[in-house]
């Protein structure tokens, strides 16, 4: 058999109309566009390049972008000034502090300043509670568009086991509860799982994110099972997944390619939760 190749630019190209559309009816509604503020903390050249990426695509669906710049050497006193300067200002319905800082600064604790109504990375921990609890709040973006591609595709998840390689917060728990709330039946898997392709191969729903050039295998994965691959991995012969494509095509019902799969939904579901964080305030009902 050979898998059905879920179309991730096709989906987030979607996504992004229906949120371009949303957000023009919310400013004539309001008054007021939605605004996302990014902060980029010292000159590195991929991080300056997904933040322009994201800029860009803010102003193509009529988001409002107010871009941040500090020095390598801020110091953690001048990034916190900023995070809550933008917290306070009501032209701003979405922060997002770009990672990795560098290395004198705490990311973590940074990302935990934002305001939870304005966590467009759904990373603070009052937004990982909210998910944790079933509330309503913002989702982290890549977890989340992997649930807009499992449901673009079909995929019917309640009642199916689900397996997620990986537990990293920023992912791997996420998604895992993502799926959890849809009815699935979870199982974590990570380096220390016992027989680890054994559990992958029990999997109806399978989404591999280690970072880990090709590691899963055709052999294991179960015949017709839907394969999410979040990895992204520069190697000499190319760009690739997580999951070895050229095996697992042959084996899967329905499968994410490297590049072109999960990756275009990151942008679009920020673009989202831009929205949804302004829809939140102006609801005024929002977690504070």
């Amino acid at each position: 058999m050979s898998a059905e190749i879920i179309d991730g630019k096709a989906i987030a190209a979607k996504v992004r109309e229906e949120v371009a559309r949303d957000v023009e009816a919310f400013t004539a509604r309001t008054g007021r566009q939605p605004g996302l503020a990014t902060i980029l903390v010292g000159e590195d050249p991929a991080s300056a390049i997904y933040v322009a990426n994201k800029r860009k695509s803010a102003g193509e669906a009529g988001i409002a972008s107010f871009h941040h710049e500090l020095p390598a050497d801020a110091t953690t006193e001048q990034v916190e000034a900023l995070i809550e300067q933008l917290n306070d200002d009501e032209n701003v319905s979405g922060i997002l502090c770009q990672l990795p800082v560098p290395d004198h600064l705490d990311g973590v604790h940074l990302t935990g300043l934002i305001d939870a109504r304005k966590d467009v990375d759904g990373l603070t921990p009052l937004s990982a509670g909210y998910l944790a609890l079933g509330r309503d709040g913002l989702r982290p973006c890549t977890p989340a568009g992997c649930m807009v591609l499992l449901a673009e595709t079909g995929v019917e998840l309640s009642g199916k086991h689900a397996v997620v390689i990986g537990r990293s917060n920023l992912f791997g728990k996420p998604m895992a509860q993502l799926l959890l709330a849809a009815n699935a039946t979870v199982t974590i898997a990570h380096s220390r799982t016992a027989d680890l392709a054994a559990v992958a191969r029990t999997a109806d729903v399978l989404v591999a994110a280690v970072g880990r050039d090709r590691m899963v295998k055709g052999d294991w994965i179960k015949p017709g099972a839907t394969v999410i691959d979040v990895g992204i991995n520069r190697s000499e012969d190319g760009l690739h997944g997580d999951v070895d494509f050229a095996e697992a095509v042959e084996v899967a019902g329905a499968i994410t390619p490297v590049p072109g799969g999960v990756g275009p939904m990151t942008i679009a579901m920020l673009l989202r939760n831009t929205l949804t964080a302004a829809e939140l305030v102006a609801r005024e009902g929002a977690p504070a």
